[in-house]
């Protein structure tokens, strides 16, 4: 990748690496502290939806905030209002209040994306996109991680206090995006990119989209439910193991965004998404039989979590690669919609199988049917749209510059420039005075040496004389 693509994407992802941390805590910080405070259940659910809430609204509108102030003071300002959100949590315990606050961080965190996603995809080309976009997608997975790591310093300070620290993360996040010498890129204006035409110009990049929503939600919801059925008839698993297994999934995201970004690079991203599609139909299979437990069952979560957490970064970078001009921060703030909708419209239907067929089997089962889905339309685009084909083999050649003698001027160039000077003469006198540089051309291109060079530029000097001394005639008799 080129270097330079590397430093101009830094600030932004070192910002997302702070504010990821801060609110990966959050989210689990915002349970423990209202079940502290004696909040029912109901409750705590309800403010938990607000965040995906927030997420919707944002993905509705933050785009205009960034086009009319540019990336780095709405990055500024999202990032601002997430500090903003965590230290008010310490000054109610009020429900409601606590309802809008959460709202209000997925609000700005789904416009940090907005800003991130939009910054690497204008700053990149085609032929390396998809790895910009693993580093991001790397860069959150990590991220969570390590605040979920961080929790542990609820023993030491108070609850209040790591709310303090979510702030300072999200305040400092800013630091690299106003440090850095870097230029932001430059926003082009562009017309509102309705769903319907977002579908019209990338069907592929807004179905993958939709369909890493839906799968990437099950594994999150769903998953450490399935994986306590698996063992119920035998030994149980321990929240430490079904942990354990939450992160193996997530690692195999991690490890596996920058070589398949780098395969999507090289190959048709159509190709690429076909294939993980397949994977992801192998695998669920795999949990439903021979891979429900043990080794073989580690092992497959981790490939699955490869195959479903890459899916979103393949497919945005294809939808780029279709974008008009100057749509990539609409292109981008529909496609962050359209992957909320996936998320959220999931967990509620594939929870039916499973009440019915028992939650492994369920959830595997609609893992299969979705990646089946997929398989099935991304053939259909392929079809319907093949990648494009070279005219010819791509030959690399250094830069040069060819003398004025080396370029091919042969007998059929030499009578067409004879016949448009006939015409040429005939509206304009003016013309004439170039055909005695025409006339000398068959003998000077038979010439290679820089003689003939400074013959050429003699003839040229003539004309240019000739026409001052006509144009001097001109202005005497007018």
């Amino acid at each position: 990748m080129p270097r330079h693509l590397l430093l101009m994407s830094l600030a932004p992802l070192l910002g997302l690496a702070l504010l990821g941390i801060g609110n990966a805590m959050l989210t689990s910080l915002v349970p423990l502290r209202l079940s502290a405070g004696g909040v029912s259940s109901e409750a705590i659910g309800l403010i938990s939806s607000a965040y995906y809430l927030g997420l919707g609204l944002g993905a509705l509108i933050n785009d205009r905030l960034l086009l009319r102030i540019g990336h780095i003071r709405a990055y500024a300002c999202f990032a601002s209002l997430v500090a903003v959100a965590a230290l008010a949590m310490g000054l109610s315990d009020h429900p409601v209040v606590w309802f809008l606050l959460r709202m209000m961080i997925g609000w700005s965190l789904v416009g940090v994306y907005l800003v991130i996603e939009s910054w690497l995809l204008s700053a990149s080309d085609p032929a390396v996109r998809g790895r910009l976009l693993a580093l991001y997608m790397i860069v959150l997975y990590g991220a969570g991680v390590l605040g979920q790591l961080l929790l542990g310093v609820t023993a030491v300070l108070s609850l209040e206090s790591a709310f303090m620290l979510v702030a300072m993360l999200a305040a400092a996040s800013v630091l690299p995006l106003v440090l850095l010498p870097r230029v932001s890129p430059l926003i082009e204006q562009s017309e509102p990119l309705s769903p319907w035409r977002l579908i019209r110009i990338t069907p592929t990049g807004v179905f993958g989209c939709l369909a890493s929503g839906v799968v990437v939600a099950v594994l999150y919801s769903l998953l450490p439910l399935a994986l306590s059925d698996v063992a119920a008839g035998e030994v149980a698993l321990g929240t430490a193991e079904i942990g354990q297994r939450m992160a193996l999934v997530v690692l195999g995201g991690m490890l596996l965004q920058y070589p398949i970004g780098r395969w999507s690079d090289s190959h048709d991203r159509q190709q690429v998404l076909i294939i993980l599609s397949v994977a992801i139909v192998v695998l669920a299979g795999l949990l439903m039989g021979p891979a429900s437990e043990g080794g073989a069952q580690l092992v497959t979560l981790f490939m699955l979590g490869g195959a479903a957490f890459t899916l979103y970064p393949v497919a945005v970078s294809h939808a780029a690669d279709r974008a008009p001009a100057g749509a990539l921060v609409r292109m981008s703030q529909g496609l962050l919609l359209i992957n909320a909708v996936g998320s959220t419209l999931s967990p509620p239907i594939v929870s039916l199988p499973m009440a019915g067929m028992g939650a492994m089997p369920g959830m595997a089962l609609s893992l299969a049917v979705m990646g089946g889905v997929m398989l099935t339309f991304f053939v259909w685009r392929r079809v319907m749209r093949p990648a494009p084909q070279p005219l010819a083999p791509f030959e690399t050649h250094a830069p040069q510059t060819p003398l004025g003698t080396e370029l091919a001027v042969g007998p059929e160039l030499l009578e067409a420039a004879e016949e448009h000077l006939r015409d040429a003469e005939a509206n304009d006198p003016l013309v004439e005075v170039t055909r005695e540089l025409v006339a000398d051309m068959p003998e000077l291109i038979t010439e290679t040496s820089l003689d003939s060079l400074e013959e050429i530029e003699v003839k040229e000097a003539q004309v240019l004389q000739g026409q001052q001394a006509l144009d001097e005639q001109h202005l005497q008799k007018g």
